[in-house]
């Protein structure tokens, strides 16, 4: 497996979409007194604008016209999904599971072990699926160049919460996701590699940051071949097998619980200072 920089930023004239960001203080631990909220063109620098990002939902300082949120919450199969819709603005949805946190803005995503799942999980989510801007389902193939960027911090996690994928969308009967990146609580960053639709994860450990640090990645698809993935700007690439080429994907991000229990208190909680999805 070779490691190198990544060279290239995100600034092709690909279509970038989704695009927001907030400052991330360095740790859990460490305070902070300015911050960057990005709203279009514009960036605001100092602790009442942090302030007053997080007096608003993840909506108004977030671009969230291009997902769906789904909360462990709902009945039994069939959890509940908050439209972009009601995600966008000032006044937007949020609650318990889903909210801009009191301190730094942050997009903040709780997922407790105790929680509704969908028929083919048995792990609670509070997460965000990528959709078109006129609402559809999005679902791109593997040819041409696919990105997901986030900056976020995992907050607190009991065992391990995955943070980012790639899923597998129409063009076959599998449920399965291409690719999945976990954070453990002992602070290793990996990335499970799907063998065929039908099953069976590989792991890769790809980095490692202690609970409550903040760091970045990038997930992609080039060429439709290659995953590319970055981790704090070491970049690895894992062949796609050919058995995933006739189905279309889509990017899910946010705080996917990898364990359950009766407790609704112990969970993944995960804070994201910036997300964008791109297409070329």
């Amino acid at each position: 497996m070779r490691i190198r920089p990544l060279l290239l930023p995100l600034t092709t004239a690909a279509a970038v979409i989704g695009t927001v960001a907030v400052s991330a203080p360095a740790s859990s631990t460490t305070p902070h007194s300015t911050a960057v909220v990005v709203r279009g063109s514009g960036a605001v620098h100092n602790i009442t604008d942090v302030r007053a990002a997080a007096s608003t939902a993840p909506g108004g300082t977030f671009d969230l016209s291009v997902w769906e949120l789904q909360e462990p919450v709902g009945s039994p199969g069939s959890p509940t999904t908050i439209p972009s819709s009601r995600l966008m603005g000032a006044n937007g949805f949020q609650d318990a599971y889903f909210y801009s946190d009191a301190h730094d803005g942050a997009m903040t995503f709780w997922a407790p072990e105790k929680g509704v799942t969908t028929p083919n999980s048995h792990d609670a989510r509070s997460e965000l699926r990528e959709m078109n801007r006129d609402g559809s389902a999005a679902n791109w193939p593997l040819g041409g160049a696919h990105r997901l960027d986030a900056t976020l911090r995992v907050v607190s996690v009991t065992s391990n919460v995955c943070v980012g994928q790639i899923h597998l969308g129409k063009g076959g009967s599998s449920t399965k996701p291409l690719v999945e990146l976990y954070y453990h609580a002992n602070g290793d960053i990996v990335l499970g590699t799907e063998k065929s639709p039908s099953g069976g994860q590989t792991l890769h450990t790809v980095g490692h940051v202690p609970v409550g640090t903040t760091w970045s990645y990038t997930i992609g698809v080039s060429g439709g071949h290659t995953i590319d993935l970055t981790v704090d700007g070491s970049t690895t690439h894992y062949a796609i097998p050919s058995s995933f080429t006739s189905y279309q994907q889509y990017f899910k991000a946010g705080s996917y619980n990898q364990s359950s229990s009766s407790s609704t208190t112990k969970g993944a909680r995960v804070a994201f200072y910036r997300l964008s999805v791109s297409h070329s």
